[in-house]
C-alpha cells in the first residue's frame, strides 16, 4: 500500500519501467530486486543510545529484511557516540551509514521515511515534533514528555500530520498484557478497586555512566542543542549522560518506570489520567549528587470526574536501595486478582462465603485461570517485559508504516502517561496534591500551574 506521495510516484515510475525492462529481456527476478530497492523504507536513528543499541536495533534486525526496511543514517550531537553509531551500523548492516552532527543534518538526508528516537527523557516530545515536521514516521521512547507544554505541542503536531507514531510502551504488544485487556474489558473481572505497581532495584550504578562521563568533553558535543528549551546550565557531563538522575532533564523513577506501568491502567480502564496524585519519598540511599529521588511512593485516585464515589486507587512504589528488579503489577477486584507477573487470574482476596453470608450477600470468587498459554515465554524484567515485547512492538510500528493503520501505542498513549507522570512530579516537587485541569490541559498543585 502506498504510504506517501514519494512512494506513489516511485511505484508509478517503476511500473512504467517494468514494461520497458521486460521488453529488453530483463528477468522477473532482476526486476523484483529493482522493485524492492525502490520500495524500501529508509530509517534514521536519533540518538545512538544504549536503548537503541540493546533493544531497538536487535528487534529491528528480526524484521527488516522481510518488511524491506533499511537504516541509512544516525544523528548524535556527541562526536564519540556519533562515530560509534556509524561504525556499529555499518558493520551490522553491511553498507555505509550517514553520520549527522544534529537532527537538522539528519532531516536533509534524501528520502528519509522514519526515525527511532531514544534521546534524553525531556527531549522525546520535541524530537518527535522535529521528525513530524520533516515528514517522518516515529518510534519514540517513553516517557513521551516531562512538561505539559511539550506534551501538548507534540500531540497537536502529530494529530495534524497523519504520520505514524509508536510510543515505546511495549507492554501494549505483549500477549499477556493484551489478554489481560480482553479479560478486564469483557466485564468478567468486575470493577477494578485497587492496582499495586512496584519497581525495585539495588544497583548503585543504575543510570550512572562514570566511565563515559570521564570521556565526555564540551568541545566534542553541542551542549546548547542538548538543553533545547530547558533553563541554561553550564556544561556538566553527568547531566548529559546521567540525565535520569537530574530534574528537569528527567523525572527519574516516574518517567522511567512508572510511565510503563501506569499506561496499562489507562489502557484497561479508558481513563486518560488520574483525578489526583499525592507522593512522598526522598534520596535515602545514594548520596551521589543526584536531584531525583531514589525512593518514591505515589498514590493515584482514578475515576469519573463528576462522581467522587466511583473509582479506584493505584499505588506506585519504587526503591533503588533493595530489590531484584521484578516489577509487580497486580489488579484487584472484589472477586480476586489479576497478576501480570504470574499471568494468572485467581480468587485471592475475593468475597468468601463466610463473610458474604454475614451480610446476606452473594459470594464473589473469580475462577482460577491462566491469562496465556503456559508455553508462552513471559519476561517481567526491566524496560517493560523483555526483548520479546520490544520485538513485537517494533514490528508493529514497521507494519503500520506500510499499512498506515494506527499502532498499538499511538501518540495518545504517550500523552496520557505523560499527564500521570507530570502529576506525580508535581506532587513530588511541591508536596501538594496534584490535579489536572481538563479545560486548560494543565497540571495543578497548590492552586497553581505546575512548571519546572
Amino acid at each position: 500500500m502506498p504510504y506517501s506521495r514519494r512512494n506513489f510516484i516511485k511505484h508509478t515510475a517503476i511500473a512504467a519501467a517494468g514494461t520497458v525492462l521486460a521488453s529488453n529481456g530483463v528477468s522477473a527476478k532482476s526486476y523484483a530486486r529493482i522493485m524492492g530497492a525502490n520500495d524500501r523504507v529508509r530509517l534514521g536513528v536519533v540518538g545512538f543510545s544504549d536503548r537503541f543499541r540493546s533493544a531497538h536495533f536487535p528487534s529491528y534486525l528480526q524484521h527488516y529484511e522481510e518488511l524491506n526496511f533499511d537504516i541509512v543514517a544516525v544523528s548524535d550531537i556527541w562526536k564519540l557516540r556519533r562515530e560509534e553509531g556509524q561504525q556499529f551500523l555499518k558493520e551490522k548492516l553491511g553498507h555505509d551509514i550517514i553520520a549527522c552532527r544534529n537532527n537538522d543534518e539528519l532531516y536533509r538526508v534524501k528520502n528519509l521515511d522514519g526515525v527511532f528516537i531514544s534521546t534524553a527523557d525531556f527531549q522525546h516530545a520535541l524530537h518527535t515534533v522535529e521528525a513530524i515536521n520533516a515528514n517522518c514516521d516515529v518510534y519514540c521512547e517513553k516517557p513521551f514528555a516531562e512538561t505539559m507544554a511539550d506534551a501538548r505541542l507534540a500531540l497537536k503536531t502529530v494529530k495534524a500530520s497523519g504520520k505514524i507514531v509508536q510510543i515505546g510502551s511495549q507492554r501494549r504488544s505483549g500477549v499477556n498484557y493484551r489478554a489481560a485487556e480482553n479479560f478486564i474489558k469483557s466485564g468478567k473481572f468486575g470493577d477494578i478497586k485497587m492496582v499495586e505497581l512496584t519497581w525495585n532495584v539495588n544497583q548503585p550504578g543504575r543510570w550512572r555512566r562514570p566511565a563515559l562521563v570521564a570521556k565526555c568533553k564540551e568541545e566534542d558535543l553541542d551542549w546548547k542543542r542538548f538543553l533545547l528549551n530547558r533553563p541554561y546550565e553550564n556544561f556538566d557531563p553527568r547531566k548529559y549522560l546521567e540525565y535520569r538522575l537530574f530534574w528537569p532533564y528527567s523525572s527519574g523513577q516516574p518517567g522511567q518506570w512508572m510511565s510503563h506501568q501506569i499506561d496499562t491502567v489507562h489502557w484497561y480502564t479508558g481513563y486518560n489520567h488520574p483525578r489526583s496524585v499525592v507522593a512522598n519519598g526522598g534520596i535515602y540511599q545514594w548520596k551521589d549528587g543526584r536531584r531525583n529521588w531514589d525512593t518514591t511512593t505515589a498514590v493515584f485516585d482514578y475515576g469519573p470526574q463528576d462522581d467522587a464515589g466511583k473509582g479506584f486507587q493505584v499505588v506506585f512504589m519504587s526503591r533503588m536501595s533493595n530489590g531484584e528488579e521484578i516489577p509487580q503489577e497486580i489488579y484487584y477486584s472484589n472477586g480476586g486478582e489479576l497478576n501480570l507477573n504470574t499471568n494468572k487470574i485467581s480468587g485471592n482476596g475475593g468475597l468468601t462465603e463466610q463473610f458474604a453470608k454475614e451480610m446476606n450477600m452473594q459470594v464473589n470468587i473469580l475462577p482460577g485461570m491462566d491469562l496465556v498459554d503456559r508455553t508462552v515465554k513471559i519476561d517481567a524484567s526491566a524496560n517493560a517485559g523483555g526483548d520479546e515485547y520490544t520485538s513485537a512492538h517494533v514490528r508493529n510500528w514497521m507494519e503500520c508504516i506500510r499499512t498506515r493503520k494506527q499502532p498499538n501505542a499511538p501518540v495518545e498513549a504517550g500523552y496520557y502517561h505523560s499527564i500521570a507522570n507530570i502529576m506525580t512530579n508535581a506532587a513530588v516537587r511541591t508536596g501538594a496534591r496534584a490535579t489536572f485541569d481538563e479545560a486548560t490541559q494543565e497540571v495543578m498543585a497548590n492552586g497553581k500551574v505546575f512548571q519546572y
